[in-house]
């Protein structure tokens, strides 16, 4: 099998590169903080010194990064993506990030002669340990069809949206609708139980009717408990919330309940629980600190 590159070892990267190497794959990884590294050797990878040093061993080579800041800095930063990218080399960026950033990216990869391809994930933690993420691409067919058996191991379904850009604006509308969900939410679970009702009822009565989902059934019993171990950090869903509504400054649509949800992530934040995860907004409604 081919030797995947794979920058960035956070709770997706890391949950990621070892379902690669479960599945057969030769991994070389590389994060900022090396140590992170260590588990995943144990496990069979190879660690590159720097994002250069994975990009000259690897054809291919996946970056999941936590937001624009970093996404450019391991592409453009010295011992960079760029040092050594070139023709028949390709590089996935699986981060979650605005489209003019990966159109930046893009751009620089294939003046380089490399070949790019924008692939933020829906799903966190426990769908990236799993396989069961959903692919979101964009950017060059060909890449996208080479990277179909690793997007395969990683996901239970990958789309192709066309042109760099698509990609990242579907993400960022997903996480948008998703943020403002749990926004509701979170104010339902306090209502129910500030008038009386156990907020456990409300959560069965809930995934019985028209709107029950996954996210409600699995972070429900957790926010009732108070308890918020990080799956998708409450401090990346704000960014993922400002930069949605960007995008809808850019298209000139009105988002009303996207902005009040931002507050109230900007608030969680504040009250220093930008590192829990992002149903921690609940404790802006429970602490009646809430925006709205």
């Amino acid at each position: 099998m081919e030797e995947i590159g794979f920058l960035g070892l956070g709770i997706m990267g890391k949950a990621m590169s070892m379902n690669l190497l479960r599945h057969g794959f030769k991994v070389t990884v590389w994060n900022r903080t090396l140590s992170r590294c260590d588990e995943l050797v144990e496990h069979g990878a190879t660690i590159g010194e720097t994002p250069a040093a994975v990009i000259k061993k690897c054809k291919y080579t996946i970056a999941m990064l936590s937001d624009p800041a970093a996404a450019l800095s391991v592409v453009f930063d010295k011992d960079g993506v760029l040092e050594q990218i070139g023709s028949g080399k390709g590089y996935v960026d699986m981060s979650t990030v605005d489209a003019e950033t990966s159109s930046k990216i893009s751009e620089a990869i294939t003046s380089k002669g490399g070949h790019f391809l924008e692939a933020p994930v829906s799903g966190s933690k426990k769908p990236a340990e799993d396989g069961q993420l959903v692919v979101l691409a964009a950017g060059e067919k060909a890449l996208y069809d080479a990277a179909l058996p690793f997007f395969d191991v990683l996901g239970k379904k990958s789309f192709f949206l066309g042109q760099v850009g698509n990609g990242a604006k579907m993400k960022l509308v997903v996480n948008m609708t998703m943020g403002s969900m749990m926004n509701a939410f979170s104010e339902g679970l306090v209502l129910a139980d500030k008038s009386g009702l156990n907020p456990q009822t409300l959560l069965d009565v809930l995934d019985l009717g028209a709107i029950a989902n996954p996210m409600f059934k699995m972070k429900g019993p957790s926010m009732i408990q108070g308890s918020y171990p990080p799956a998708f950090p409450l401090k990346h869903q704000q960014k993922d919330m400002r930069l949605a509504l960007a995008l809808g400054d850019e298209n000139s649509v009105p988002m009303p309940v996207a902005a009040a949800a931002n507050e109230a992530f900007k608030k969680a934040r504040s009250m220093g629980l930008g590192d829990l995860d992002f149903s921690a907004v609940h404790e802006t409604v429970v602490s009646g600190k809430g925006s709205s």
